[in-house]
């Protein structure tokens, strides 16, 4: 009960030292890991021998392992990795979708108006605000509970591309994420930067779609921001920080493949 009360005082922010003092210096972090992070996956999607990169070594057990229905989740470069105020958590998820076409994968994610279909509880309600052509702008009402429930109105970029139609790809960037209070209430607010949890600051994610005879190989990369934790206090909020960002990847995988396998059998 102690652990459970130190856990929720914590992430709502009444531990002294809990709010980033360098928002500025974490963003400029983040951008730079960025950075670093999209010029290696230009230079895998670049070839379709490093598209869904794994490595050659491994590529037989893997594509094994998750053609018998297993979702590999991993973390990268020791997640999450500390910067000024903040974290980065980077994760990466593979599945497989065995009969579906990127096509199908690609009906899924883009019916930005009806992903609460498939992906609630997390996205509790989702719109379209414009299109471009291969180029989305979108809104994601976002709902996580884990010890308190919290609420994030969200806009990305998203942009679809392809090295040729058995391998293509997604990179979606966060624009806005503002933490809601009493969210579903008559007085439902924003909280201004500086009083909400920073549960989620930024958030990128890069998908990938592999074509092969009997389905589909999808790749989702995710690295997000987040508050950084008090000192001291690591070992008893890391274990929770790093499950959020891991659980979140696995679900949105599973359901994505769930998705695409509902849609196929019923057409």
């Amino acid at each position: 009960m102690i652990v459970r009360i130190l856990i929720i005082a914590i992430l709502t922010g009444l531990c002294p030292g809990a709010h980033a003092q360098q928002p500025n210096a974490g963003q400029i972090a983040f951008e730079r890991y960025v950075a670093q992070v999209e010029e290696r996956i230009r230079e895998e999607e670049s070839s379709p021998d490093s598209f869904l990169s794994v490595p050659m070594s491994a590529r037989i057990a893997t594509e094994a392992q998750l053609r018998q229905g297993q979702i590999l989740i991993t973390k990268q470069d020791d997640s999450p990795v500390r910067i000024p105020g903040g974290l980065i958590h980077h994760w990466v998820g593979l599945g497989f979708i065995p009969d579906a076409t990127i096509a199908q994968v690609l009906g899924v994610l883009q019916n930005y108006d009806s992903l609460v279909r498939c992906y609630a509880p997390e996205v509790a309600s989702s719109k379209l605000l414009s299109r471009d052509a291969n180029d989305f702008h979108i809104a994601l009402r976002l709902r996580e509970h884990k010890v308190i429930t919290i609420v994030l109105d969200t806009e990305y970029d998203v942009h679809y591309g392809q090295l040729d139609a058995y391998h293509q790809y997604s990179v979606s960037r966060s624009a806005h994420i503002t933490e809601i209070a009493d969210a579903g209430e008559p007085g439902e607010h924003p909280l201004a930067p500086g009083e909400d949890h920073g549960f989620l600051r930024k958030l990128n994610t890069y998908w990938r779609f592999v074509r092969e005879a009997n389905g589909t190989f999808v790749r989702c990369e995710a690295i997000s921001m987040t508050r950084d934790v008090p000192t001291g206090l690591g070992w008893l909020v890391s274990p929770f920080i790093q499950s959020v960002p891991r659980d979140s990847l696995r679900f949105t995988l599973t359901a994505t493949r769930n998705a695409v396998l509902q849609n196929r059998d019923r057409n």
